[in-house]
């Protein structure tokens, strides 16, 4: 399928992303989900999923930076002739996060991220200047600069600031109203929040900047997953309120439905009625 893409640095990327948080048995959902998944998603399968992916149109794979999953999996998938561009989240637990970022880069990643649990940590500390300490890494090394957050605030005081970001990854759901720490780094799973006044907050935030964002979260990790057609809506809600030059993260989890399929299908549906819209503005605009 022909989806629509954004310019990403150098590179063109599908507005549609596949996340790489159920791979790794992160579901943000529940415990039992999460169980779920990491049995679901042996070795194979996440290669077998990732091809699907690619197969469908999709060119682009978001996921975090450690070795002994993410990077061993790819690696499998490019053996077998994969393509797919990397765009690859800081792995938080690693006790030199700078020459993590090195590691990630010299393994093919286009863009890199500051994980968002973290960088929301440093903004409640009062640390978060220090971020662009990590950032400076990522530029040296080549590669699209990004920040991930869930708290709208941080994008606009790094946007204030004038850092040197590329891109950001944004949550719909602000999940770090106080410090706390990733599932996949604790090892420990939180009851999380997911309260319906958050995605206007980040979406007007969104469309206020010019830089590209990568949205997630924007099925509220499942919990607008009812019913197919209030997953297609969420997509459409999604599209219309973020900017033509952003793109959407998504899980996929195909052991009980098509997800890929269907998430492709709604993608390409409402992003393509969502940018002939936009053009048809600019048109009257400007003729």
């Amino acid at each position: 399928m022909n989806i629509p893409k954004i310019k990403f640095g150098e590179n063109k990327i599908t507005r549609l992303i596949v996340g790489g948080n159920p791979f790794c048995g992160n579901s943000h959902f529940s415990s039992q989900m999460s169980q779920d998944m990491s049995e679901y998603y042996t070795v194979e399968k996440v290669v077998e999923v990732l091809q699907q992916c690619e197969a469908f149109g999709i060119n682009t794979v978001q996921a975090r930076g450690d070795y002994h999953r993410v990077m061993y999996w790819l690696e499998l998938f490019r053996r077998k002739g994969g393509k797919l561009h990397w765009i690859a989240q800081t792995a938080s637990e690693m006790h030199d996060i700078k020459n993590n970022i090195r590691v990630i880069a010299a393994f093919g990643a286009i863009g890199i991220y500051f994980h968002g649990s973290r960088t929301d940590n440093m903004w409640h500390s009062g640390k978060i200047d220090e971020v662009q300490d990590y950032l400076k890494v990522m530029r040296d090394c080549g590669v699209q600069v990004g920040l991930g957050t869930h708290i709208p605030e941080v994008i606009e005081y790094t946007q204030d600031k004038g850092w040197d970001i590329d891109f950001y990854m944004a949550c719909f759901y602000n999940l770090n109203r106080q410090i706390r720490e990733s599932a996949l780094v604790s090892g420990i799973e939180t009851d999380e929040k997911f309260y319906k006044e958050d995605p206007p907050k980040m979406c007007k935030v969104i469309r206020s900047i010019d830089k590209p964002c990568l949205a997630f979260k924007i099925l509220a990790a499942g919990r607008s997953c009812s019913s197919q057609e209030e997953v297609k809506a969420a997509f459409k809600w999604a599209f219309d309120n973020i900017k033509p030059t952003d793109a959407v993260v998504v899980g996929m989890f195909p052991k009980y439905l098509e997800q890929v399929r269907l998430n492709v299908e709604y993608t390409t549906s409402v992003s393509y009625t969502h940018l002939r819209a936009h053009e048809t503005s600019l048109h009257l605009v400007c003729r």
